[in-house]
């Protein structure tokens, strides 16, 4: 995306979580796993083949408003981190974007492991990773109504529910969460721990 800080290489934005550039080609079939998995049904992607993974993300890296990432636990590939510019992407013509408006989706590696919090600190860092950036100051999600987990897990990090969108693939809830939101939402975890 123009105007962004580069993020060519694997960083940490604390804790255990780190992020690196999502290679379209060396990792289609990891990621391919991952967005034809059943849990990963709001992806959109079920069907998938392979070389439409690779395409798909292939078209992201080549975009100047887009980007794709590779988020890391514990060094191990755990989740996908996409970031956008909503005047540019996903968005154009739903919505009045704001400047220091990004996009973001993410979606957590499917695991027969159950790990508590993880798919919380996992949205902590993505937002932390966001808002290390000093351009950005409120983050967009557009997920689908149905899927009222992720309505419950944006809430835990300070969004808040704008209004439903028609997208051309799915019905949304356009959700915000400032700077300011999401550094409140954080404090008000840590006191309760």
């Amino acid at each position: 995306m123009t105007g962004d800080r580069d993020m060519t290489g694997d960083r940490t934005t604390g804790g255990d979580f780190t992020f690196r550039p999502l290679d379209p080609l060396s990792d289609a079939e990891l990621v391919h796993g991952w967005v034809t998995h059943p849990k990963a049904s709001f992806w959109l992607m079920g069907n998938a083949s392979l070389p439409d993974v690779e395409r798909e993300y292939m078209a992201i890296a080549a975009s100047e408003h887009q980007d794709a990432f590779i988020g890391l636990h514990k060094g191990v590939p755990s989740f996908l981190m996409e970031r956008y510019d909503p005047r540019y992407a996903e968005l154009v013509g739903l919505y009045e974007p704001l400047p220091g408006d990004v996009g973001m989706h993410f979606l957590t590696a499917p695991s027969d492991v159950r790990i508590p919090g993880f798919t919380r600190g996992v949205i902590t860092a993505v937002m932390r990773e966001l808002f290390a950036d000093p351009a950005t100051e409120r983050v967009v999600v557009e997920p689908d109504v149905r899927n009222t987990a992720v309505h419950t897990l944006n809430e835990t990090v300070g969004f808040r529910p704008e209004t439903v969108i028609q997208k051309p693939e799915k019905e949304a809830l356009l959700s915000f969460c400032t700077r300011e939101q999401f550094e409140a939402a954080v404090r008000e975890r840590e006191l309760a721990i």
